[in-house]
């Protein structure tokens, strides 16, 4: 298999471990979890998972690679970059998820997705305002795209688009839009393994501190809460993190994001066959036009 076509799989694979996200953290919200507990074992647990496929990994190719090969082990940031991945952590990807977690409590795994997919035109408006990247028409048209496909499910389907749901959900869209703009200029510096071994552990961290100062902190009481967590931290977090690495060190950054794309269409068939969701024609129409508005931003 050429490495395209395996970078293609390896992509989609972590869209489609990414699209479960949403529909276990509603499994596990019905099991009696907190979002501080959900989040604090998704994170721990997939700290753990990333760590242990790290390692395998790394064992695999020292035994494999001739004398000619070089392997960058992995190392401990420090100064300021340190403090960048730290947070990344906590105020990036720790709050990203929150927010995330908390518009599940308003609206069904599908909506959530599709609202979250608008973070591509915060991104393109984070770098237009402060690295003054240029905009395009076609950055002009998904905007349009985009807005009118969140407005046509916020307006049409208030059944399972809570109005206050889909600001939390946008709120966490631009905090993982700015992300996303700090991380791509970290990288250009720092190896998206040492950065990742950074972000995991400090998100794990910020929701175990907070669980333990609100009190929000504890243990599944069952064997489906303990299931849902457990499969939160390994399939939902640590395999995409690995799947879209393998993958992008493969194929151009522009095919993958679009390839990235295949989450929320996984998210909305995985609610309706295990949660039941209805999908209503406005989720279709809506949900394509955001769809549509990230495909294009990529492509311009």
């Amino acid at each position: 298999m050429d490495d395209n076509k395996l970078g293609s799989i390896l992509v989609l694979v972590a869209a489609a471990s990414l699209g479960t996200l949403g529909v276990l953290g509603k499994i596990a919200y019905g099991e009696g979890l907190t979002i501080a507990t959900v989040l604090a074992l998704r994170f721990t647990i997939g700290s753990a998972a990333f760590f242990s496929i790290l390692g395998i990994t790394e064992t695999w190719k020292r035994a494999t690679c001739t004398k000619h090969d070089s392997i960058q082990p992995l190392a401990i940031l420090r100064g300021r970059k340190l403090y960048i991945g730290i947070a990344l952590g906590t105020l990036g990807y720790g709050a990203m998820s929150g927010l995330f977690f908390w518009g599940l409590r308003y609206m069904s795994p599908g909506m959530v997705a599709i609202t979250f997919y608008t973070y591509p035109i915060f991104v393109i408006l984070i770098s237009s305002a402060v690295l003054r990247e240029k905009i395009t028409k076609y950055t002009v048209i998904a905007l349009l795209l985009a807005f009118c496909g969140v407005t046509l499910i916020t307006g049409l389907d208030r059944a399972n688009a809570d109005p206050r749901g889909v600001m939390i959900v946008l709120a966490s869209a631009l905090i993982f839009a700015a992300y996303v703009t700090v991380s791509r200029a970290v990288l250009a510096e720092v190896d998206a393994r040492v950065l990742t071994a950074h972000v995991l552990p400090s998100a794990a961290l910020t929701f175990i501190i907070y669980g333990s100062l609100t009190s929000q902190l504890s243990f599944p009481s069952t064997m489906n809460g303990w299931i849902a967590a457990i499969l939160l931290g390994v399939v939902a977090t640590a395999i995409p993190v690995f799947a879209f690495l393998a993958g992008l060190s493969r194929i151009r950054a522009t095919h993958a994001s679009i390839l990235m794309t295949f989450e929320p269409v996984v998210v909305v068939l995985l609610a309706s066959a295990l949660l039941r969701d209805q999908i209503s024609w406005v989720t279709v129409v809506g949900g394509s036009l955001v769809l549509a508005a990230t495909v294009l931003i990529h492509r311009a």
